[in-house]
């Protein structure tokens, strides 16, 4: 399907970059770019896109704040040279991130996750089948243990598709749906289902939710900075102030004094 989108950053040469980037990718259409934060929020207002890429540190009015302002049904990508807020990124629920100078390999990572959205998004609606329940798209295959799984069962379009369960490094949530990041596969899987739901057919022993939108696997942790932020496969994840206290619990059971 094709992508709608449009560019808001103060820095031309940044402009000039993703235009080009968006020209080089056959799903994406460019419906403008703008240079003024005030005027990019006015043109996407009256004209909603798919998706926007929009940078952080702004005049007038910065990227955090005009992202609590566009439609909702415009899914955010922010670009900016500040790793910092990569974890502010985290709040207001966007797409992804992308640290500037932003390589064509990390764009294509980013848009190619927006495209596989809109499809999910554009399936669901397609059904549209008020009698078949569109929630369990995940079902657990229980070990005699309880809360044990050893495996997955995923729907994707018409069969079930079966994922270890050590084979999980993340998952993150964004709405209704859920991107299941694997050990051995650059691209997650998208699932409509609750962060909600699929925490509760994990085992509790192998995985923590950390924050609103992620769950992660604790042995595949690499490490831990000062900040509670966890490095685990490509990834940087913050643990969120509202999930600090159990994790911190968990931490203090398993380190050497």
């Amino acid at each position: 399907m094709e992508i709608t989108c449009l560019i808001i950053d103060d820095e031309p040469l940044a402009i000039k970059l993703i235009e080009n980037f968006v020209k080089r990718t056959p799903f994406l259409k460019l419906c403008g770019s703008y240079d003024n934060s005030i005027e990019g929020l006015a043109a996407i207002s009256e004209r909603p896109v798919n998706l926007l890429f929009l940078d952080i540190q702004m005049p007038d009015l910065n990227g955090m704040e005009l992202s609590r302002l566009v439609p909702k049904e415009t899914k955010i990508i922010f670009t900016t040279a500040f790793k910092e807020y990569a974890f502010d990124s985290y709040e207001v629920s966007a797409l992804d991130f992308l640290l500037k100078p932003i390589s064509y390999s990390k764009f294509i990572q980013a848009t190619t996750k927006a495209q596989e959205w809109f499809e999910m998004k554009s399936a669901r609606n397609g059904a549209n089948n008020p009698n078949e329940n569109r929630t369990n798209d995940i079902y657990s295959a229980k070990t005699d243990s309880d809360n044990n799984d050893d495996y997955l069962f995923i729907r994707t379009d018409s069969k079930l598709q079966r994922i270890e369960v050590d084979n999980i490094l993340y998952i993150s949530g964004l709405k209704d749906y859920v991107h299941i990041y694997l050990c051995d596969s650059a691209r997650p899987l998208i699932v409509h289902i609750t962060m909600k739901a699929v925490e509760s057919m994990l085992n509790t022993k192998k995985f923590m939710r950390i924050h609103r939108s992620y769950i992660v696997a604790m042995d595949k942790i690499r490490s831990i900075d000062r900040n509670n932020c966890l490095y685990i496969g490509n990834e940087i994840i913050r643990v969120s102030d509202a999930y600090k206290e159990n994790f911190n619990n968990y931490l203090d059971k398993r380190t050497l004094r």
